[in-house]
């Protein structure tokens, strides 16, 4: 479960172990695919942490609240759209794809599936907490306890998405790596 996961099992890390992450980007594989689907993960982890800047800025007294539900709407948006489309090509396409490469970590690939499932939830949990923040940032009431819900929805998330993220590149990238990109693209 995703929640309570500090890794990956480790008899899912058999090809981690020959390709640990500190070589991934000297790898000749590295460049094309490999690089396309981590600068993705490098663009959540980024929006996920601008948006929990947005509301610390707010909360300090660091940015009015039209300014905050703006850049809050920009990011949220961009987030929630890109984030949902990056999970639903990787559960119809990739993930078929690179499970029946290697049957020694094909569960990986199920249980990266549920923490696409389980992070569902997080985000409608997310899109309410922001939807509440940006009504009260551009409205009359004072924005303080939404925005600080947003805030905590925001953290709660960033930790659980870095889990996920983090545990996919350590089962995808070594399976790309090892086997090629053949049939992803």
């Amino acid at each position: 479960m995703l929640e309570g996961r500090d890794g990956l099992p480790e008899a899912l890390k058999v090809l981690l172990a020959a390709y640990p992450r500190q070589g991934w980007s000297a790898d000749p594989g590295f460049d094309g695919l490999v690089r396309f689907w981590m600068e993705r993960h490098m663009m959540f982890r980024a929006l996920s942490q601008r948006l929990g800047g947005l509301a610390q800025a707010h909360l300090a007294g660091e940015a009015e609240g039209p300014a905050a539900a703006a850049g809050i709407a920009r990011a949220g948006n961009l987030f929630l759209g890109e984030l949902h489309g990056h999970h639903t090509i990787e559960d119809r396409h990739y993930f078929p794809v690179l499970a029946a490469r290697d049957a020694r970590i094909a569960s990986g690939f199920a249980l990266l599936e549920r923490d696409h499932e389980a992070l569902d939830g997080h985000l409608a949990r997310f899109a309410e907490a922001a939807n509440g923040a940006l009504q009260a940032l551009t409205g009359s009431a004072d924005a303080r306890p939404a925005t600080e819900a947003f805030h905590a929805e925001v953290l709660g998330l960033e930790r659980l998405l870095e889990r996920h993220l983090t545990d996919e590149e350590d089962l995808v990238v070594p399976v790309i790596l090892h086997y090629g990109p053949e049939g992803l693209g």
